[in-house]
C-alpha cells in the first residue's frame, strides 16, 4: 500500500465524513414561516401541571421590562410572567470586530428564544386567565464593581399568599438561580409546582458541508448523559421522562441555555416525586423543560423551590462546575474520548503561549511526534512492499489467471520476508480517528471563536479570507506526494492521485483556519518525518525512488 493510496483512503473517509454530516443537516426541520412564529407568540406558554405537553392559550408578552447587568450578561425580564426575554453576553461580539454583544436569547417576531420559568397547580399564578403581572421596585439592576453576587426580587400577591421570584446573578457567572418563595398567609393549605423551559422558534441546524452545526433540544436524565433532541424529534413525540437528576437545554454552535432542577436525593424512597422531563411543539415554536414536584404551604408557613439556568457560551470547565454532565454539549460525537482530551490539552498550552493559532501548532508537533512510531512503521512497510514488486510481477506472469495459487505464493513471500501488506495501511486508519476528534474539538471550541492567529488571520473559526493556509496546504501535500515511493503505474491512477491536492485544497478553502492550520503544520511535519525515515531506510538499502 503505498502513500498516494493511503492520502486516496484519507480523501474518501473524510468526504464521507463530511456528507455523512451534511445529510444529517439537510434532514433537520426547516425554518418555520414568519407568520406562524407571530401567530405563536400570541399563545400562552404554560405547560399543564396534569403531565402531558398542553398549552394554555393567554397573554404571555407585555411592555413592562426590567434590565439586569452584570459583568458577563446582560438580561432583559419581561414582569409579565418574569420570562428572560433577552440575554446578551458582553464578553463575546455578535460578529467579528463588532461593537454590540452577541444576543442568545432574544424576542424577536423571526426569532423568538426566551427561558421562561413560573408556577402552575392548584395555587399557581400562571394558569388559563394568562401570565401574573409582577411587580419590581426598580427598573434597572446593575452589579456593583464591590459586588460578587446581584438579587432581584419580583414580587406578586394573591388570595393572601405572597410570592417572590428571585433571580441570583454571580460575577463572572454564565449561570444564574431561578427562585419562588412563597409565604401562604391564608387559611388553607397552597399548593404549587415549579415549571422551567426553553421556547425557540423551530429553524434547521443553520450549517454547512465543511461546518456543520446542531440548533435544537438536548437533554441529562438519570440513565442518559447526554442526548440530543432535534426540533423535529420535538414534532414526531414529545418527551415525558421522569428523573431525579439532569437538564434540559437549546442548543447551537458555540452556545447553550439550559434548565437545571434541583435534584431529587438519591436515597429518597420510590414514593418521592421526581422532576419531570418534556418537550412538545406549537404554532411555530420548540419547547423544552422541566416540572419539579408539587409542593404544599401549610398556612402560617412557606417555601422556596430553585431552578438554575445556564445562558451563555460552551465553557466546559464552568459547565461541569454547574451541573453533571453539562459540559457534554460541547459535542465531539462519538469520537468524544479524543476529542475532550485533546480539547484540554490545547487549553493548557494556550495558557502558556496566549495564542491559539501558536497552541495549534505546538499540539500538531505533539500529536505527530506520538504517532511517529506509526508513520515509520507506514513507510517501512510501503518501502519493503515496493522492494518485493519485481517478485510480485514475476508471479502474475508464471500464475496468469490461477488465483488461488497466487494469493498462496503472495502469502508465503509475505511471510518470508516478514512484511505486512497491510502494514501501511493500517497506520492511517489509527491516525483518522485522531483527525477526526481534532476536527470536532477546534470545531466546538468557543474559544476559537474570533481568536486571532497573526497577520491576515483575524478569526481562527472562520475562513482564510485570502485562501493563503489552503494553498500552502495543497503545496505541502504535492511535495508529500513526490517524496513517497510508489508503485502505481496505471496512467489513470497517476492523474487522480495527482489530482488529490487539488481537491483538498479546494475542500479547504471554506475550513476554519485553525483546522486548515493544523493540516497544514501536520504535513510540514510528515515532510520532516519523511525525510528522517528515508534517510533511516537508505542506511538499509530499502528505499528508493
Amino acid at each position: 500500500m503505498d502513500s498516494q493510496r493511503n492520502i486516496l483512503l484519507i480523501a474518501l473517509l473524510f468526504v464521507s465524513f463530511l456528507l455523512f454530516q451534511q445529510w444529517n443537516a439537510d434532514n433537520s426541520p426547516q425554518t418555520q414561516n414568519q407568520t406562524a412564529a407571530q401567530s405563536a407568540m400570541t399563545q400562552g406558554d404554560v405547560p399543564s401541571h396534569s403531565g402531558d405537553s398542553a398549552t394554555i392559550p393567554g397573554p404571555s408578552s407585555s411592555d413592562k421590562l426590567i434590565h439586569i447587568r452584570t459583568d458577563v450578561l446582560d438580561l432583559t425580564v419581561d414582569t409579565l410572567g418574569g420570562d428572560i426575554v433577552e440575554a446578551k453576553l458582553l464578553a463575546y461580539d455578535n460578529e467579528l470586530d463588532s461593537s454590540d454583544p452577541f444576543v442568545l436569547l432574544k424576542n424577536e417576531p423571526a426569532h423568538q428564544f426566551v427561558a421562561q420559568s413560573g408556577l402552575i397547580g392548584a395555587n399557581g399564578i400562571d394558569s388559563t386567565a394568562g401570565r401574573a403581572q409582577l411587580n419590581a421596585e426598580q427598573k434597572e439592576y446593575v452589579l456593583a464593581d464591590d459586588q460578587d453576587e446581584l438579587r432581584v426580587p419580583l414580587t406578586y400577591s394573591k388570595d393572601g399568599i405572597e410570592y417572590t421570584k428571585t433571580f441570583t446573578l454571580h460575577r463572572d457567572s454564565y449561570a444564574l438561580e431561578v427562585s419562588y418563595t412563597i409565604n401562604n398567609l391564608s387559611e388553607k393549605p397552597a399548593t404549587v409546582q415549579m415549571y422551567a423551559q426553553l421556547k425557540q422558534t423551530l429553524m434547521d441546524d443553520g450549517g454547512s458541508l465543511t461546518m456543520p452545526t446542531y440548533r435544537g433540544g438536548a437533554y441529562s436524565a438519570d440513565d442518559e448523559k447526554y442526548n440530543k433532541y432535534s426540533f423535529d424529534d420535538m414534532a414526531d413525540k414529545s418527551l415525558n421522562l421522569s428523573m431525579k437528576k439532569g437538564w434540559a437545554a437549546m442548543m447551537q454552535h458555540y452556545f447553550v441555555s439550559a434548565w437545571i432542577p434541583e435534584a431529587i436525593p438519591a436515597n429518597a424512597n420510590e414514593e418521592t416525586p421526581s422532576n419531570n422531563l418534556f418537550s412538545r411543539t406549537s404554532q411555530g415554536q420548540g419547547y423544552i423543560g422541566v416540572r419539579m414536584p408539587s409542593e404544599t404551604v401549610q398556612p402560617g408557613s412557606g417555601l422556596t423551590t430553585t431552578a438554575k439556568l445556564w445562558v451563555g457560551p460552551k465553557l466546559q470547565d464552568k459547565m461541569e462546575a454547574t451541573a453533571e454532565n453539562l459540559n457534554l454539549t460541547a459535542d465531539y460525537g462519538w469520537l468524544w474520548f479524543i476529542a475532550s482530551p485533546l480539547h484540554k490539552l490545547l487549553s493548557l498550552i494556550h495558557g502558556f503561549v496566549g495564542n491559539w493559532g501558536i497552541a495549534i501548532i505546538i499540539l500538531t508537533f505533539m500529536v505527530r511526534g506520538v504517532m511517529f512510531p506509526l508513520t515509520k512503521a507506514q513507510y517501512t512497510s510501503m518501502a519493503k512492499m515496493r522492494m518485493l514488486q519485481p517478485k510480485l510481477q514475476a508471479m502474475r506472469e508464471r500464475f496468469g489467471d490461477d488465483r488461488q495459487r497466487m494469493s498462496q505464493e503472495m502469502m508465503e513471500l509475505y511471510k518470508k520476508e516478514k512484511v505486512n501488506p497491510l502494514g501501511g495501511c493500517l497506520p492511517l486508519l489509527l491516525q483518522m480517528p485522531i483527525f477526526i476528534a481534532l476536527y470536532w474539538a477546534l470545531m466546538e471550541s468557543v474559544e476559537l471563536r474570533h481568536a486571532p492567529f497573526f497577520g491576515w488571520i483575524h478569526d481562527l473559526s472562520a475562513q482564510d479570507p485570502y485562501y493563503v493556509l489552503p494553498i500552502l496546504m495543497g503545496v505541502t501535500m504535492f511535495l508529500i506526494q513526490k517524496m513517497s515511493p510508489t508503485t502505481v503505474t496505471d496512467p489513470m491512477q497517476q492523474k487522480i492521485m495527482t489530482f488529490m491536492p487539488v481537491l483538498f485544497t479546494g475542500f479547504f478553502l471554506f475550513f476554519p483556519s485553525g483546522l486548515v492550520l493544523y493540516w497544514l503544520v501536520s504535513n510540514i511535519v510528515t515532510l520532516i518525518q519523511q525525510s528522517i525515515i528515508f534517510k533511516q531506510l537508505e542506511k538499509k538499502g530499502l528505499h528508493s525512488k
